[in-house]
């Protein structure tokens, strides 16, 4: 009893720390997808700054040919400071530190084509006034008396587009501690971005601070459109630097926001997205602890004492969920290896999240690699740890475990502890398809040949599950992101976690949490039956070819079409199929598998489930030895057969092209217009902010 009292006491003593320290962070969150005059109340604007064209002009941006855009600075400022730090704490060397994650999208531009100048800067600093004379080097941060001066109290982010003498190029990114000569710098130019090009471009920043760890980093991507969606953060950071303590440079309390300049050249500098979370020390934290030590004990007692029943219940509750979830793998015909935890986590650095390869509905996935055996490894943690992830962890390993195509990523084992589920793959070093299309200049395009046979093995590994395992597999989250790339370029369908193997006696599998799977890939028969078949397998893998193909997503919007396959039948109605090709691969083709490819998409597109062709026709298809499928001119409009079967069989439809005579007038309906032909560049040419 004694020891049992000490513990507890103890466990008192240590929430009570625990209560302390979480009472001093609190969280704002803030974001802008665009701006207008209404954000002023918020935002501290230092003129010549201004929000106009619905973003901040850092320095001003004007329709007058008369306007001097040169030698200017301005700042646009939060109004709202956050403190950074606990300046009355007994011990700065242990003080809590806040921390912040951003990201912003901006727009650098040049209106004559002249040379780029100077560049803009996130800041954090101890007050939001622009300094006198802050224009050319000093990015509006500091001035020729100033600069250096440890009092400036500020750190920022410079994204300067003009060398000066102690800069490395005219394109590159800093961290600037109290002056303009940065702490650390590296050039864009080497990773393949130009900041500030002739013409306009968009690029996406994240800035990332750790109060704990004390480390910055700085990522950058281009996105290809103004309003498009942003893109992912780079898995690297394009500059970190350590050791970063912000209570020896910036006020306990200070400001967020951005500066920037122009010097003998002009060029706009805009900001058109911000996304800003600060953890930051509440001030109230004293006035908690003492409420918390008055009547927090006697509270946390009985709190403990719940928690421990609570504990001993579930752990019960798990003794009894391990002993038969381990029993149904155990009893798994040929089951794979099974991992000890410790192993994957020695694997990954205990999940670093340096080593996240990706992340889903169903979970996370981490590189990782196996010392003793020299074998990298590709981990899925699943993220619904409970009984409903228990069934999908279950499913996907009942279905993968004694799969065996050469297209298909390979299972190495399993790992289960104390409700942990985790699968290990092989790790495929190009990764996905989805990175290959569509990550940016650093990223070589795909040439013909690598698409080519990259479509055709999806389509050899979807005609496996499908017909020739020995039950019909459904995958359900056919997509680009979940075909992988091996180091020969060969596809590797991965990813089972939606998938469900079918009775014999059944046609579809129904979800009971209703449509399941990633939009532009989905069947528009799923949303009105919540079933998932081969066809609608068949309408994915279509969305992937005109994906492969056209180098752009299904949901991509051109002109005054919602999604890709859309377009691309109207391109095919009018004759012009082939200019629907992914113009970066600049003609280097085949102009015939092409066109076999595009019509092949559109036949597997179709709205109509039975009019879709069988996978072992899709085979024949790619290979050639079937003549390509007959395409309407117009795009069928969808209509529910309230009789037709779900999943047609094999031998009770001719699918291996689409025919018109079971089609009304109706089926056409849609909603085209006559308009003139338009080319890819009309409809997604950038536009200046």
């Amino acid at each position: 009893m004694r020891f049992l009292l000490e513990k507890l006491i103890l466990i008192i003593l240590c929430y009570m720390q625990i209560l302390a320290a979480a009472q001093k962070l609190k969280t704002y969150n803030t974001k802008y997808d665009s701006f207008n005059e209404t954000h002023y109340t918020e935002l501290d604007v230092q003129k010549p700054a201004m929000i106009s064209n619905d973003a901040l002009q850092i320095t001003p941006d004007s329709a007058s040919e008369d306007f001097d855009r040169k030698n200017k600075s301005g700042r646009i400022f939060l109004k709202t400071p956050f403190r950074l730090w606990d300046g009355h704490s007994s011990n700065k060397s242990t003080s809590k530190i806040a921390s912040f994650t951003t990201s912003f999208l901006i727009n650098i531009y040049r209106p004559k084509n002249e040379t780029a100048a100077e560049g803009l800067a996130f800041v954090i600093a101890s007050n939001t006034q622009l300094p006198p004379n802050s224009e050319g080097a000093y990015l509006g941060l500091t001035n020729a008396k100033t600069d250096g001066n440890i009092s400036n109290k500020f750190i920022a982010i410079e994204i300067d587009t003009f060398k000066q003498s102690f800069d490395p190029d005219g394109n590159h990114v800093g961290i600037d501690i109290n002056g303009v000569e940065s702490v650390k710098t590296e050039s864009l130019s080497k990773h393949g971005i130009d900041i500030a090009p002739i013409g306009p471009k968009f690029f996406n920043f994240w800035v990332q601070y750790n109060g704990s760890s004390k480390v910055l980093d700085i990522f950058v991507a281009e996105q290809e459109e103004k309003t498009g969606p942003t893109p992912p953060k780079p898995y690297s950071p394009i500059l970190s630097y350590k050791n970063l303590d912000l209570k020896n440079i910036v006020n306990e309390y200070s400001y967020f926001g951005f500066s920037g300049s122009t010097g003998n050249y002009s060029q706009l500098n805009c900001v058109l997205r911000w996304n800003l979370t600060v953890d930051y020390l509440d001030k109230g934290q004293k006035e908690w602890l003492h409420i918390g030590l008055a009547i927090g004990v006697p509270i946390i007692v009985l709190f403990l004492g719940a928690i421990w029943l609570g504990y001993y219940l579930n752990k019960r509750r798990v003794l009894r969920s391990n002993s038969d979830i381990l029993g149904k793998l155990k009893s798994l015909p040929g089951t794979p290896r099974e991992f000890k935890f410790r192993e994957l986590k020695k694997a990954t650095n205990n999940f670093d999240e340096k080593h996240k390869l990706g992340q889903g509905g169903f979970g996370v996935v981490y590189r990782g690699k196996i010392a003793s055996e020299n074998r990298e490894i590709a981990v899925k943690w699943f993220s619904r740890e409970n009984l409903k992830g228990q069934d999908d962890f279950l499913a996907e390993l009942t279905i993968i475990n004694r799969l065996r195509h050469k297209h298909l990523v390979p299972l190495l084992g399993w790992c289960h502890r104390n409700m942990k589920l985790l699968l290990v793959y092989e790790y495929m070093p190009n990764g996905s398809l989805d990175h290959h299309l569509f990550r940016g200049p650093e990223v070589e395009t795909l040439n013909w040949n690598f698409r080519h046979k990259i479509i055709s093995g999806v389509a050899s590994a979807l005609q496996y599950l499908h017909n020739e395992y020995d039950q019909r597999v459904v995958h359900r989250d056919l997509k680009a992101s979940n075909i992988m790339v091996d180091a020969n370029f060969n596809a590797r369908l991965g990813d089972f976690g939606l998938a469900r193997a079918l009775d014999n006696e059944k046609t579809s599998y129904a979800e009971a949490e209703g449509v399941l799977g990633t939009i532009g890939y989905i069947a528009p028969e799923c949303f009105h039956t919540g079933r998932a078949t081969r066809q609608s397998d068949v309408y994915a893998f279509g969305a992937v070819i005109l994906e492969v193909v056209c180098g752009l997503r299904p949901g991509t919007k051109i002109g005054n079409f919602t999604y890709l396959a859309d377009w691309v039948w109207f391109m095919h109605r009018d004759g012009h199929l082939l200019e629907a090709v992914d113009p970066r691969l600049k003609g280097d083709y085949d102009a015939e598998q092409a066109e076999r490819l595009l019509l092949l998409g559109l036949a597997c597109s179709h709205p109509i489930a039975s009019e879709r062709p069988r996978t072992q026709d899709i085979v024949q298809i790619i290979a050639g030895t079937v003549p390509t499928p007959i395409v309407p001119p117009f795009k069928p409009a969808f209509v529910w057969p309230s009789m037709m079967p779900l999943d047609i069989d094999s031998s009770a439809a001719n699918t291996g092209s689409i025919t018109t005579a079971s089609l009304t007038t109706s089926h056409y309906n849609s909603g085209w217009s006559d308009q003139q032909y338009v080319n890819r560049e009309n409809y997604t040419g950038n536009s200046m902010v």
